[in-house]
């Protein structure tokens, strides 16, 4: 199995999980540093770091200011000129890795 290969596996599998209606939070063991407007993320619990491009520290701020995915998915399509379908798959695809590397949780499903 290819590298992207196991990506889409691992998409298709937390989409099962994920929907517009989840919404996320971040543990508050995660470490934030701003590095000129990009984020470096770690974790000390899994040991797991990532640096997030642009797009992908946009994603994680408005995770930080809503938690509720529709709400994330709707705040994208006003700021960029992207598909509704393809800012889903692109979002649904960060809060999956996101997850496998321990850095947002899951929370109970919006209600309203």
């Amino acid at each position: 199995m290819t590298w992207q290969e196991g990506i889409d596996t691992l998409v298709r599998l937390m989409k099962r999980v994920l929907s517009m209606a989840s919404q996320v939070r971040i543990p508050d063991s995660i470490a934030v540093h701003d590095l000129q407007g990009e984020l470096l993320l770690s974790s000390p619990t899994t040991g797991a770091c990532v640096s997030l491009d642009p797009m992908g520290t946009r994603m994680w701020q408005l995770i930080q200011e809503h938690h509720a995915l529709h709400k994330v998915l709707d705040a994208l399509l006003h700021e960029y000129g992207v598909t509704e379908t393809q800012c889903q798959q692109d979002l649904l695809g960060f809060v999956a890795q996101m997850l496998e590397d321990g850095f947002v949780e899951t929370a109970a499903e919006e209600t309203s």
